[in-house]
Order: structure tokens, then sequence, then C-alpha cells
């Protein structure tokens, strides 16, 4: 018997060094796709509000916490940014009114990232652009079934999250 190539979760594709067939063109369809979606969004985004998707995401990730504001390390772990990433990111947040930094009273070695009012109202007015062109670019191309299906099959990859929002209210 040969490798399997089954795609239930937990069985193995095989263990060969080459991807082909349907794995191959899974991937490079995910890969593909994935690239042309973030540039379309983040060309949207930047045209009508001044954000890229990570700006957004950064903004969107200190709106969900109830103080609106997290350590640096959590937001940089949250966006998967390196150190040097998420403060390259926030200096330009902090640069542009959206953010400032809060140094923690009881460590040093402690910073925060903390969302100010104008940063909020500009992700509440991104909002309805990116999720406009979220429906545009990805949801209108599945059936409610079928994005059902894609989110299950997805939310097995790592990294994948099921909870949250793409916008506030």
């Amino acid at each position: 018997m040969g490798p399997s190539t089954s795609s239930r979760p937990g069985r193995k594709l095989g263990t060969s060094s080459r991807l082909n067939g349907a794995a191959l063109e899974a991937w490079r369809g995910y890969l593909q796709s994935h690239a042309s979606i973030v540039r379309e969004l983040d060309a949207s985004l930047v045209a009508e509000h001044g954000l890229t998707t990570r700006d957004y995401e950064a903004l969107l990730y200190l709106a969900q916490d109830p103080d609106r504001r997290l350590p640096m390390s959590a937001l940089a772990e949250r966006t998967m940014l390196t150190r040097s990433g998420i403060t390259r990111l926030v200096d330009g947040l902090v640069d542009a009114g959206l953010v400032e930094r809060i140094a923690c009273p009881s460590d040093a070695r402690v910073s925060y990232a903390q969302l100010t009012d104008a940063g909020y109202d500009k992700l509440r007015d991104a909002g309805c652009t990116h999720v406009t062109s979220i429906r545009r670019l990805f949801c209108e191309h599945f059936t409610p079934e079928e994005l059902e299906q894609l989110a299950e099959l997805l939310g097995r990859l790592p990294g994948a999250r099921r909870a949250g929002s793409c916008t506030v209210s």
C-alpha cells in the first residue's frame, strides 16, 4: 500500500518531498489568493483612510481590549510581528496620532500601546471600507454553506483564531 492521500485531519499526505495534484493546487491557490486579497485590501485602506491592513489590524486589537491598550509584546504576538516590526508599526501610528505609548508604572521594562480617540474614530471609519472589500474579494465567491465549511477547514490550520471581529461596533 502506497502513501496515504486522504484529506482527513490527522492523516499523512505521504512522505514525498514534492507536492503535486490537489495538494499543490490548494497550496498555490491559498498563497496566490491571500497575497492578491491582502494587496487589494491594503490599496483600498491606504487610498481611502491612509492605513495599511497591518495598521488596521493593530488598531483593531487595541480597540477590542476593554482598556483600549495592550503591552507591546502582546500586540506583537497578535499581529505576528517581531519586536522591531511592532515598534516600527506603532511608531507610525504614534506619529499619526492614532496610538500613544504608555509606560507601565510598576515595571519599566513594559510599555503599552494605547488607542487614542482619533485612532478609534479612524478605525470605525475604515471598518466600512474594510468589510466591503472583504465581502467583495472573499465572501462573494462562496455560498453561505461554503463559507461555513471553509471556516471549519481553515480553522484547523496553525495560528487560526476563531473568535474576533473585523470591525468595532
